[in-house]
C-alpha cells in the first residue's frame, strides 16, 4: 500500500514529489512516456525564478528529479492506463501491473495541438512553439506568425507585438472566432497582419531553424511563402486526463475540475496539479506551485484519515 502515487513528471509532478518526499511519505512517481513533461522539448527557459542566466528545459527537469529522489521519491517508468476508487483507496493500473495507494496526485499536463505537418516535432524549440509568454522574448525585432482564430490566438498575437517586428495572424476563415473585444484589439494593432482563409502547409527551414512557412489560400488555392523566424501555434491543448474518464469531473475541454482555491477534485484523496487542470496560465512556475499545494493537501488528507 502506497501513501502517495504521483502521475507525471513535469514541474507539478516533481514539485509534489519533493514536498511529499520531505514529509516522509516515500512517494511513488509514475513517469509515463515523457519523463520531464513538455519542458524536455524546450530549449532555454528564462522565466523560471532562480536562474538569471536561464537554464535548458531538460536540465531543469533533471535537477528537479535529482532533488525529488534525494528526499525519497521512487520513480518507475510506467504509463498509467486507469485509476479506480476502491473504498477509501485507489487502484492504479499500468498495463498488466497494478498499485494500491491512499492518495493520487495527477500531474500529467496537457499537450499542445499541432498541425500534423511533416518535420513538426523536430522544429519544436527551434522556431515552433505554443507559448508566447514562454518564448516571445527570444524573437525580438523579427517577423513571427500565430496560427489560430480564437481568444488565445488573439491574445498571443497581441502579446508578441511587444517583441516581434511583425505578427502574421493566420486563420482558416475570413473572420476570427474570438470574442469581439479580443478580435478588435488584435486587428487594430498595426503590427498584426491577418492572413485570412489560409492554412500553413509546410515549414521551411535553414540549418534546422524556422525560415518561412508555405501558406495555401483555401478559396483560391494560391500558395505563398511568408518569411519569419517563429510560428506560435494557438489552436488549443489536449489535457492528458483520458485515463481518468468516468472517475474525475472534467470541463467541456477535458481539463480536470479543481475545487475552489485548492487542488482537490470531486474524488476524495485525488488531487490535480499543473496543466492537466490549468487552461489559463500553463507556466512552469504555476505548475510547480500547484504541485506544492497538491502535496500539502495530500499530506493533510492522510493525517486527517489516519
Amino acid at each position: 500500500m502506497e501513501k502517495v502515487i504521483i502521475i507525471g513528471t513535469g514541474c507539478a509532478g516533481w514539485t509534489a514529489a519533493i514536498y511529499t518526499g520531505r514529509a516522509n511519505l516515500s512517494p511513488l512517481v509514475l513517469a509515463g512516456d515523457q519523463l520531464g513533461g513538455q519542458l524536455t522539448t524546450t530549449t532555454e527557459v528564462e522565466n523560471y525564478p532562480g536562474f538569471p542566466q536561464g537554464i535548458m528545459g531538460p536540465e531543469l527537469m533533471m535537477h528537479m528529479q535529482e532533488q525529488a529522489t534525494k528526499f525519497g521519491a521512487r520513480v518507475e517508468y510506467k504509463k498509467v492506463t486507469s485509476v479506480e476508487k476502491n473504498g477509501s483507496t485507489f487502484n492504479v493500473t499500468c498495463g498488466e501491473g497494478q498499485y494500491e495507494t491512499e492518495t493520487v496526485i495527477v500531474a500529467t499536463g496537457a499537450d499542445p495541438r499541432h498541425l500534423g505537418i511533416d518535420g513538426e516535432e523536430k522544429l519544436i524549440g527551434h522556431g515552433l512553439t505554443s507559448c508566447a509568454t514562454c518564448d516571445g522574448a527570444f524573437y525580438r525585432d523579427v517577423p513571427v506568425a500565430v496560427i489560430g482564430g480564437g481568444d488565445s490566438a488573439c491574445e498571443e498575437a497581441t502579446f508578441l507585438t511587444k517583441f516581434a517586428s511583425k505578427v502574421y495572424l493566420i486563420h482558416r476563415r475570413d473572420e476570427l472566432r474570438a470574442s469581439k473585444i479580443m478580435a478588435d484589439r488584435a486587428l487594430s494593432n498595426e503590427k498584426i497582419e491577418p492572413v485570412w482563409d489560409s492554412q500553413v502547409t509546410e515549414y521551411l527551414t535553414d540549418d534546422g531553424e524556422m525560415r518561412a512557412v508555405k501558406v495555401s489560400n483555401l478559396k483560391t488555392n494560391d500558395e505563398t511563402e511568408i518569411e519569419l523566424k517563429c510560428v506560435f501555434v494557438a489552436i488549443g491543448h489536449v489535457p492528458n486526463a483520458q485515463f481518468l474518464e468516468g472517475l474525475v469531473e472534467t470541463d467541456e475541454n477535458g481539463y480536470i475540475v479543481q475545487k475552489p482555491s485548492c487542488t482537490k477534485t470531486n474524488v476524495e484523496g485525488l488531487f490535480a496539479a499543473g496543466d492537466v487542470a490549468d487552461h489559463v496560465y500553463r507556466q512552469a512556475i504555476t505548475a510547480a506551485g500547484d504541485g506544492c499545494r497538491a502535496a500539502l493537501e495530500a499530506e493533510r488528507y492522510l493525517a486527517d484519515n489516519e
